[in-house]
């Protein structure tokens, strides 16, 4: 099927067939939700023309009227934009994609909206304006008003629709593409006939993620085409000082994929490239790079007077402008007189004064009604039950991992060597087998750029389990799972299920690199969940939890724990009643709370010291639940809390410091941290094992509290 936007309305049609437009030419139209006619151009006399979407072309003359009335809406919106925030009523700042409107038209009038998967940049309003958004939401969006694409939680160019397939900008700029390259593979997995396009600027090409986006992208034929928008600086970076090739678009060759070069100015060059590139991948499904000479005739934005730009090159800019170029091609081309192009402008005038009109009296975001949940709703539901006897936990990983994809067919397990070698501590051993390489990925080295690509693919239907090979390795991820995925719900209020499997904990001499937790660290994004299981039943259980909840889920696998104790398994399949902490230990004399392997040191230190000490795993660590904790306490009235991370690197400060504002125990004793140093974890087994708490410093402390008074 072939989504085409006539003049006046969107139509679904069967690839090859003709769809008539109305009697009045050149109409976009859309309705916002305050019911204003967002857009609609009355070409007066001229011919009726199709936007047409790929595989369907535009002659040149007929895609001169097509791309001349969103050009000088996207022109006319950016200036108003900016007359605007100098009155102080759009917020932030504006960054205007004047001289950019020929790239922005040419690459998305091909696309499909709702179809193809989109991650657009700051200066591509008119690509926006293609894709389904309207003048009205892109003025409250800057206005920061009541009724902003994003709630007023994002700034003025980050927006976009995630449901819709167009995904939102963020401004670490060289992280956008891996999400698109996500969103197409899982589509075409799903038998959909998808391409995506992945925008990004002459500076973001510099960024780690961008080639590992592209690499990426090569490996799995995942038709994407990244277009470079090279405008000559990045803010005020020369090119000469961002790169040192002749072309960004020759570094494809290294990629072993396509790369082609083209003039941004002219509008024409750019939309036959586009459609030549849709082509191309359609027939051989593959990525490629479309660099885009384009023009930046202001600034970086508002603030920014442009005076580091030579004045004789800005000049010779202008002379390139696009939008008059167009509106050249109308008169020379198109049989347009003035007349005929004045009366259109009137009319995108008229509509854009209605858009404003109705945006500007809409109210402020009331804080009361904001949402200020991080999260998104997971309704309770049952699965299937599972049991198994004699398990330890990188067994019960291996469960649980085999349990997910048996019973959910979208679900798809990806890392480093999962595939054939099973995972570096074999928990994911003899998967491959039985799902296959398509459910089973084999990545590449990237683990940034694999974030992106799950998080992209969560957007489309598919499922992720990503595997770090360690979680030190994680911390190549912080902005992309940190900021991307953990705030996507905010931003988008759509979820963003993804299930992170993080092997962590020192225990078996390997070093700094190999052995952190990092749970303090991933515990200051919001809208992360973070689960840290102790037992083979806490295990299967952490990973399904986290697999069906509806939010990104990071599992703490202590890897010293994978082959060591064992275990039942006895799930019962309901998984509401898994978010909850797990007492090991009755006791009324000291609350001991600890978390992955420090929970059987503590066990063995609760036991030896004939003392009566309730052991308490939290398991949920974010967000915290202190409840189970708190009335522990109300029995106990003394804390100590374990963990195997520095002091300052893991969470036991911040539950003693809950506990202490929230409970009212009478305090027998004051609260204690007993933490491994604040330093890496040391290799030499002799220094590991003396870094580590054992259960013979646990059991010292807990007698010192006991005596207390």
């Amino acid at each position: 099927m072939a989504a085409e936007i006539t003049a006046g309305k969107t139509h679904v049609a069967p690839s090859g067939s003709h769809v008539h437009a109305p009697e009045v030419a050149g109409q976009i139209q859309h309705r916002g939700a305050r019911g204003v006619v967002e857009l609609r151009f009355d070409l007066v006399q001229a011919r009726t023309t199709q936007l047409v979407r790929f595989p369907h072309r535009l002659s040149e003359p007929d895609y001169y009227t097509v791309a001349y009335p969103v050009m000088y809406l996207a022109r006319r919106l950016d200036e108003m934009l900016l007359e605007l925030f100098r009155k102080g009523y759009v917020k932030g700042t504006v960054a205007l994609g004047t001289g950019n409107e020929a790239v922005a038209v040419g690459m998305a009038v091909p696309l499909r909206p709702g179809v193809d998967v989109v991650g657009l940049m700051h200066r591509d309003l008119a690509a926006h304006l293609l894709l389904g958004a309207t003048p009205y939401r892109i003025f409250c969006q800057y206005m920061a008003n009541a009724e902003s694409p994003t709630h007023g939680a994002e700034g003025n160019v980050h927006h976009g629709d995630a449901a819709s397939r167009r995904f939102p900008m963020m401004s670490h700029l060289g992280k956008m593409p891996s999400l698109v390259v996500g969103g197409v593979w899982a589509a075409r997995r799903n038998g959909e006939d998808v391409f995506g396009l992945a925008v990004l600027g002459d500076g973001a090409s510099s960024t780690g993620e961008f080639h590992e986006a592209l690499n990426l992208a090569s490996v799995r034929k995942t038709p994407v085409l990244f277009v470079i928008e090279n405008n000559g600086y990045s803010f005020s970076t020369p090119t000469s000082l961002q790169y040192n090739c002749r072309f960004l678009a020759d570094r494809a060759t290294a990629y072993g994929i396509k790369g082609r070069c083209v003039d941004g100015a002219d509008a024409y060059a750019v939309y036959t490239a586009v459609c030549d590139a849709l082509e191309s991948m359609h027939a051989q499904p593959e990525p490629m790079i479309l660099e885009c000479m384009t023009l930046r005739l202001h600034g970086h934005a508002a603030y920014d007077k442009g005076e580091y730009i030579p004045q004789e090159l800005l000049e010779q800019w202008r002379q390139r402008d696009p939008v008059p170029s167009v509106r050249r091609r109308l008169r020379e081309l198109c049989g347009y007189t003035e007349e005929n192009i004045a009366a259109l402008e009137s009319a995108i005038e008229d509509q854009l004064q209605a858009a404003l009109a109705a945006a500007m009296p809409v109210p402020r975001p009331n804080p009361r009604r904001y949402n200020w949940n991080v999260y998104a709703a997971t309704p309770p539901r049952s699965v299937p039950p599972f049991k198994a006897q004699r398990v330890k936990n990188g067994d019960a990983v291996r469960l649980a991992l085999e349990y997910l994809l048996q019973h959910n067919p979208r679900a798809f397990l990806m890392g480093l060597d999962v595939g054939v070698y099973g995972s570096a501590f074999k928990t994911c051993k003899g998967l491959i087998e039985k799902f296959g390489p398509e459910r089973v990925l084999d990545m590449p080295v990237c683990e940034s750029a694999q974030v992106g690509f799950a998080l992209g693919a969560s957007q489309l239907g598919a499922e992720p389990i990503l595997e770090f090979q360690f979680a030190d390795f994680s911390t190549e991820a912080v902005t992309q799972l940190g900021l991307n995925a953990g705030s996507w719900f905010t931003r988008t209020r759509c979820p963003a299920p993804l299930l992170i499997r993080l092997p962590c904990g020192g225990g078996i001499v390997l070093g700094a690199f190999h052995s952190g937790e990092f749970e303090g660290l991933w515990s200051r994004f919001p809208g992360l969940k973070l689960l840290y299981p102790a037992t083979p039943q806490e295990t299967f259980e952490a990973l399904v939890a986290g697999f069906y909840d509806r939010n990104p889920c990071l599992v703490f696998e202590h890897k010293a724990l994978y082959w060591s104790k064992s275990g039942s398994i006895d799930f019962d399949g309901r998984l509401d009643e898994l978010w909850q902490a797990r007492v090991h230990r009755p006791g009324d004399e000291l609350t001991l709370v600890a978390f992955g392997a420090m929970v059987h040191e503590a066990l063995e230190a609760a036991q030896h010291s004939g003392l009566s000490v309730e052991v308490i795993n939290p398991l949920v660590l974010q967000p915290l639940d202190m409840s189970v904790i708190l009335r522990s306490l109300e029995k106990t009235g003394r804390l100590l809390v374990v963990q195997e991370s520095g002091a300052t690197q893991g969470l036991g400060d911040r539950i003693i410091s809950v506990a202490v504002q929230q409970s009212g125990a009478r305090w027998r004793s004051r609260p204690r941290l007993l933490a491994a140093p604040d330093c890496p974890v040391p290799f030499a087994p002799e220094l590991e094992a003396a870094y580590r708490p054992s259960s013979s410093t646990i059991e010292a402390v807990i007698r010192q509290m006991c005596e207390e008074s």
